[in-house]
C-alpha cells in the first residue's frame, strides 16, 4: 500500500478511486491530480512507480488542504459559529440539522435513535 500525506491508500484499486480515501479529495480533485501530475487514472496503485507516488504527494501538499489541516479548519469554523452564538452555531451545539431541513419527521441521523418508551405491563 502506498502512503500519501500519511494515509495508506489501497493498492488494488485504480488511482482515481484510491485518492478519494484522503479526507478532502473527491472525484473531481482526484481526476485533476492525475491530469496535472501525468499519471494515468485507470492505472492500479500497485503498478505505480515511487516517482509517480512522490509526484502526486508533493502536488497534493502544495495545492490542497487535506487530512488533519482540513479537519482542524472545519472544527475551528464550527467552534467560531458556536462561540458567536449564531443560529447555525446553536444548531451545531444542539446536534440538530444546520441547513434548514425539517426535523419533525426526519433527521434521525443528527438526532440519534428515538428514545425508547416504557411499556406498561398488561394484566
Amino acid at each position: 500500500m502506498a502512503r500519501i500525506v500519511g494515509v495508506e491508500i489501497p493498492s488494488n484499486k485504480k488511482v482515481n478511486i484510491s485518492l478519494r480515501y484522503l479526507y478532502g479529495i473527491g472525484p473531481t480533485r482526484a481526476m485533476e491530480i492525475c491530469q496535472n501530475t501525468g499519471v494515468d487514472p485507470d492505472k492500479r496503485v500497485k503498478d505505480l512507480s515511487e516517482d509517480e507516488i512522490s509526484k502526486m504527494a508533493t502536488y497534493i501538499q502544495q495545492n490542497y488542504r487535506v487530512e488533519g489541516e482540513l479537519r482542524t479548519d472545519v472544527m475551528r469554523n464550527i467552534k467560531r459559529l458556536t462561540d458567536i452564538g449564531c443560529y447555525r452555531g446553536l444548531r451545531h451545539k444542539l446536534g440538530l440539522p444546520v441547513r434548514g431541513q425539517r426535523t419533525r419527521s426526519n433527521s434521525r441521523t443528527r438526532k440519534g435513535p428515538r428514545p425508547s418508551r416504557i411499556k406498561k405491563k398488561s394484566k
